[in-house]
């Protein structure tokens, strides 16, 4: 059995298979330090800075990037800037990880419990079925 098999069933037994990992890959924890390494250089974990990194201040950004993401469909069904797009996606993606960290939450193991949570959950359709 290949190593990344064994580590991704070690932290996630429910999804046997179902997930690849590519240890080639950085995971959450990588990229988790980068950002705060980039919060760091720019001064924003100091006590003047006027972008203080509080749960709720990020959680207000990590909204509006969210909605910058929206702004790329409204009125269509495609992006017409996906390199835009890609950018947004990385601005949200990155204010997750900076929530996450401030809260003292690994958001890894967060939605490993997540995807076990809901792996046979169920969503009522439009009409109200199960």
């Amino acid at each position: 059995m290949p190593i990344h098999t064994t580590f991704f069933k070690a932290r996630a037994p429910f999804l046997p298979g179902f997930l690849g990992y590519n240890l080639l890959v950085m995971d959450i924890k990588e990229l988790t330090r980068k950002m705060n390494e980039l919060v760091r250089h720019h001064g924003w974990y100091e006590p003047d800075s006027p972008k203080q990194q509080t749960a709720r201040n990020l959680a207000i950004s990590l909204c509006l990037e969210a909605s910058e993401v929206l702004e790329h469909f409204q009125w269509s069904e495609e992006t017409s800037d996906p390199e835009g797009l890609r950018g947004e996606l990385a601005d949200v993606a990155l204010y997750l990880l900076q929530i996450s960290s401030v809260s003292g939450i690994d958001l890894e193991q967060a939605i490993l419990e997540k995807i076990r949570q809901n792996w046979d959950r169920h969503w009522p359709d439009e009409g109200g079925a199960a």
